[in-house]
């Protein structure tokens, strides 16, 4: 079972999920931590082979993961814990690894929240996805993950959402890395399903005004959908819960607490 952090509220019988990006952990939610917790019931996951979810002898063997089998990583951990049905926020990656729990199992999400939310790759993302592919196994994942890094949040006030995404993405080994991602080749065709069907779940979207890459593309399809809101945050890269925590929290859980 993957590592997981739990923070039982006293009172509250609701809980909040929170689901992180590739080569980060659920260590970067620590500004979330003590705002959520003063309301809702939380459970912090690291995701298969990110922050203290090593890879097991069985995984060590599997060399290819798919978005299912994460999906059902997190499943795992709600049964034993007893969760029924929970909010999910996500971040990144985070954000295409709750709709697709939303798609399989619906009935266990009671919302989401996504920040930093993909669905769809541009041109530019495409093209960087295919120069990984055909570097990944030639320079070390570090330096990969690094011009990522940068490429995404280029800016001087992205520089700590950066600093702390490669510091997290050190703990990885590099098999792991290369595992996660060949998930980039189900990509396509997931975003084109998860554009297309509207599974009637309360969502708000929570994206930088500077998330070049990802915004347009999250600007169209919240307007398409019903279920949905778009929350735009100043002055704020992709990874919004790290760069403007404090729009971040307030903007989400003023949305958790009218559902």
């Amino acid at each position: 079972m993957i590592h997981y952090t739990l923070y039982p509220h006293e009172t509250s019988q609701e809980w909040v999920t929170f689901v992180h990006g590739a080569g980060g952990s659920s260590s970067i939610w620590y500004k979330q931590i003590r705002a959520y917790t003063k309301h809702y019931n939380v459970l912090m996951l690291d995701l298969r082979g990110h922050g203290n979810s090593k890879p097991s002898l069985k995984q060590a063997f599997n060399q290819r993961y798919t978005f299912d089998v994460i999906v059902a990583d997190i499943i795992e951990v709600l049964d034993f814990e007893k969760i029924e049905k929970s909010h999910f926020v996500g971040i990144s990656l985070g954000t295409i690894l709750i709709r697709q729990l939303a798609e399989t199992y619906p009935e266990r999400v009671r919302s989401m929240v996504m920040g930093g939310a993909i669905v769809k790759l541009n041109v530019r993302s495409q093209i960087l996805m295919r120069f990984g592919n055909v570097v990944k196994s030639v320079i070390p994942y570090l330096w990969l993950y690094r011009f990522f890094a940068f490429i995404i949040m280029p800016k001087k006030n992205h520089r700590e959402s950066r600093l702390l995404f490669v510091r997290e993405a050190k703990k990885l080994y590099h098999k792991e890395f290369l595992r996660w991602y060949k998930l980039t080749t189900e990509l396509k065709p997931l975003l084109r399903l998860f554009r297309q069907v509207d599974v009637g779940i309360p969502t708000l979207y929570v994206m930088g005004e500077e998330d070049y890459m990802f915004l347009p593309s999250i600007e169209k399809l919240a307007s398409l959908q019903s279920s949905a809101q778009l929350a735009v945050v100043p002055q704020c890269g992709h990874v919004v819960n790290v760069e403007q925590p404090q729009l971040f929290n307030t903007t989400t859980l003023s949305f958790l607490n009218n559902i």
